[in-house]
């Protein structure tokens, strides 16, 4: 599903995020992603993403090297992959049903089809009852979950999540990396970036570590 062949993401002002960094992941695989801040995470999803692009290297995604996708074909590669950040990204001026339903809205669907969506993922994760609400009306947690609603909308194999615990308490973070869970086991590739070691450690999936932009180790996933 996801492979890295000695990539290396240079910025312009002449950092180095990441240093030939190597590791494959299978479909229907959960990996988390650690590191000390800087390490790279942030750029990893960013390559995979196709927010960035690697300077050396290769990125390759479902068999597609990365590099070869031209521009135009970009935001149909993008909607493979479910994005999830640590603030959100919320439209404080739309409901949560127009929040979510953004991502179809953007690729043409019916209404009816949009409707029947929306409501779907919003059910997923617990949050139907509050589709008129505005976001700034929700707690940090339900805020997260209709980020992962949005993210989880048009049903992508692969879903990426920045830190997507960072601000919420051990006990709502459990409930997140449950809904990964349920999300995984239906076959959707999940990667997770987070600082979290305890928890990362407690559920056990494989985990990837980055160390000032160099992949240090490849933890397999333990038995639980």
């Amino acid at each position: 599903m996801i492979r890295f062949d000695n990539v290396s993401k240079r910025y312009a002002e002449g950092h180095d995020a990441l240093r030939n960094v190597n590791f494959h992941l299978e479909s229907g695989e959960f990996a988390f992603l650690t590191g000390h801040s800087g390490a790279g995470k942030s750029t990893l999803l960013k390559l995979i993403a196709l927010i960035e692009h690697p300077t050396r290297g290769q990125v390759v995604i479902d068999g597609q090297n990365m590099a070869r996708i031209k521009r135009r074909q970009i935001p149909y590669v993008r909607r493979k992959v479910g994005l999830i950040f640590q603030n959100h990204r919320l439209l404080c001026d739309r409901t949560v049903f127009e929040n979510v339903a953004l991502p179809l809205v953007i690729e043409g669907y019916r209404p009816r089809e949009i409707g029947r969506r929306v409501r779907a993922a919003l059910d997923k994760v617990g949050l139907l009852r509050q589709e008129r609400a505005l976001p700034i009306s929700l707690s940090g947690g339900e805020q997260q979950r209709v980020g992962i609603a949005r993210a989880v909308v048009n049903k992508p194999p692969l879903l990426l999540a920045d830190e997507p615990t960072g601000n919420l308490d051990p006990e709502l973070s459990e409930e997140i990396m449950g809904l990964f869970e349920q999300f995984n086991q239906v076959g959707v590739t999940v990667i997770v970036a987070s600082h979290d070691l305890h928890l990362i450690k407690r559920l056990g999936h494989r985990t990837l570590v980055l160390d000032h932009g160099q992949m240090q180790s490849v933890v397999p996933r333990s038995g639980r």
